[in-house]
């Protein structure tokens, strides 16, 4: 399938745009990228801080970019490492269905359904006040929730393997989202948040 032959899907219904690009990777083999990234992303383990407290980060990171694209969150400040060619091939893609250019990328693996992120906002002053954010997602199908911050309404999808979420505008201003705990999930998923670091200062 043509990467612009599907139909996409808005998730959001206002304040902000969030956009399923169900097919994005076309008829690329996901299996084999899901495998070279695993074994190819130089993987980092984390406690992070929350509620003056510090807990083991419920999954493994790893954050890849230009040199000077610093990034930090939830009090970690994130190694930057430089582009490897799977890595690179997929920022193309996302950079093709965004219309922008990205110069770094959180990529987080769920080593089964235990792992998990909590509700959260990318809205470091990093990344500006109305950032374009590119998630692809490979491997297990993982449920992927917004929650509005003053309606509290919620919107749910799925997310399968070779899927894409453009998120845009005032999302990251208006909406939370999370990957939340399945324990029936068993098989590992890796997701590539591409992003565009500014200097801050």
């Amino acid at each position: 399938m043509s990467l612009f032959e599907e139909s996409p899907i808005e998730l959001l219904p206002y304040d902000g745009s969030a956009i399923l690009h169900e097919w994005a990777l076309g008829d690329r083999n996901w299996t084999d990228l899901l495998q070279e990234l695993t074994d190819s992303v130089s993987w980092e383990s984390h406690n992070i801080r929350m509620f003056g407290k510090e807990y083991p980060q419920p999954r493994l990171v790893a954050w890849y970019g230009d040199p000077g694209s610093e990034y930090s969150y939830s009090g970690l400040k994130m190694n930057v490492r430089p582009w490897i060619p799977v890595v690179s091939g997929l920022k193309e893609i996302a950079e093709s269905f965004a219309g922008v250019r990205f110069n770094s990328v959180l990529i987080n693996l769920y080593r089964d359904g235990n792992d998990k992120v909590s509700w959260h906002r990318d809205n470091e002053p990093e990344l500006g006040s109305t950032p374009t954010i590119a998630s692809i997602s490979l491997g297990a199908i993982r449920r992927f929730k917004f929650r509005h911050l003053d309606t509290r309404e919620v919107v749910e999808t799925n997310l399968a393997p070779g899927s894409l979420v453009l998120m845009s505008g005032l999302s990251q201003r208006c909406w939370e989202h999370e990957i939340p705990r399945q324990a029936a999930v068993k098989e590992p998923r890796i997701n590539l948040t591409f992003r565009q670091v500014r200097p801050v200062g």
